[in-house]
């Protein structure tokens, strides 16, 4: 695939209508819970939350492990496809990537709503703050992939605190 263009300011902010013309569209959106604003971002790890209780945690083990590996996949495609039709390479918008890290997060952590909602502040920091690597892959891999693969990180990292407090019996 030909690489994006640079970012592109002047661009018009996307509508729910033009985001449910395309599935990947409305994957790459969240179903349009990117659009919310302030902090996309955080509204699309919030539906990627609701997504989880109702939906996913609901699978088998091996299921949930397939459904994060197709939505990955299928992720790093759809970001790259409309990063294109935007001429912006991870649009704030798109939180699919916000989605399918939490779900990762979320399926290692006990279902105790206390310590899933600590898990969703601890990936949202991770996830704003980029400590490295995670700036490094969000400035140099401008395509579908790099949109999802920093996202990844910031799970890892929360994965990290989160067996720390663990381990220090904090929770």
């Amino acid at each position: 695939m030909p690489p994006i263009p640079p970012d592109s300011s002047s661009a018009p902010h996307p509508s729910l209508g033009w985001v449910f013309r395309s599935p990947s569209r409305a994957v790459a959106f969240g179903l349009g819970s990117g659009l919310l604003r302030p902090a996309p971002g955080t509204w699309g790890t919030a539906l990627g939350w609701l997504l989880w209780v109702a939906v996913v945690s609901r699978l088998p083990d091996a299921g949930i492990a397939t459904v994060l590996l197709f939505s990955f996949a299928y992720g790093c495609w759809a970001c790259q496809r409309v990063g294109r039709e935007l001429g912006r390479a991870d649009d704030s918008a798109m939180v699919w990537d916000e989605i399918v890290a939490f779900w990762l997060v979320l399926w290692l952590m006990p279902e105790e709503p206390a310590v899933q909602a600590l898990a969703f502040v601890v990936f949202r920091f991770f996830d704003i703050v980029k400590p490295p690597p995670i700036r490094y892959f969000d400035t140099k891999l401008k395509n579908g992939l790099g949109v999802m693969w920093d996202d990844i990180l910031a799970a890892a990292y929360s994965l990290l605190v989160m067996a720390i407090l663990v381990r220090l019996e904090i929770l």
